[in-house]
């Protein structure tokens, strides 16, 4: 394997790297955005019983911003629940625009990474036939392990950089499709809570939060 990336060139040193990021990215995001980690089940339902038996205290709405990215949505119309639907809306929208923007943390990384690797991979392989035609220029074409190595180079730094932009090309859209459906479920979620605290709807978030879903 080092004989192999020691044939690639000096090039395969920023491959590598961008590999190693994103492994660790993808590794990191998949942690992260957990559906369970993200969209806690019955939250509405649990906002709605503590709020028509009175105990949706300061304290309640704090331990709800801090148990997920959607209890930070939620908390931030609870905060303004005295005050009109449209201050709650509003205050949703901006704490919104914060937690969408830590759902993409490291998505433009990763992105880059597909985006460049490629273009690492060419660059490795212009460098490589830049040598084998200057070899040709000055011994012609007696010599074939001299012309094999800037050949071998030039198809290594290729796969190399290929090998890496396509499994992150790969993970970015599948966390892009992920974070889109996330947004759109919470968004959901909010509108559901603002209308519930509002008395425009009930019948279908009144679910103890331990009860089986309907068949």
């Amino acid at each position: 394997m080092f004989e192999i990336v020691q044939s690639g060139g000096w090039l395969m040193v920023p491959i590598i790297l961008c590999s190693i990021v994103a492994l660790a990215i993808i590794g990191e995001r998949l942690w992260s955005l957990q559906r369970k980690r993200i969209l806690p089940k019955h939250l509405v339902a649990q906002i709605w019983h503590l709020q028509s038996k009175g105990k949706l205290s300061g304290e309640q709405i704090s331990t709800i911003r801090n148990s997920s990215p959607l209890g930070q949505v939620l908390a931030s119309g609870l905060s303004n629940v005295n005050n009109s639907r449209e201050v709650m809306k509003e205050s949703i929208e901006e704490t919104g625009r914060h937690v969408v923007h830590e759902l993409e943390r490291y998505m433009n990384s990763l992105g880059t990474i597909a985006a460049i690797t490629p273009l690492l991979g060419l660059l490795g392989t212009v460098i490589g036939m830049i040598k084998v035609f200057s070899v040709i220029t000055s011994q012609g074409v007696g010599n074939p392990a001299v012309l094999a190595g800037g050949i071998s180079e030039a198809l290594i730094t290729t796969a190399a950089g290929l090998s890496v932009a396509i499994p992150a090309l790969m993970a970015h859209r599948y966390f892009r499709g992920l974070i889109d459906g996330l947004v759109v479920y919470m968004e959901q979620e909010a509108i559901k809570m603002v209308e519930v605290i509002h008395g425009d709807r009930e019948s279908d978030v009144v679910v103890p939060a331990s009860a089986p879903p309907a068949p």
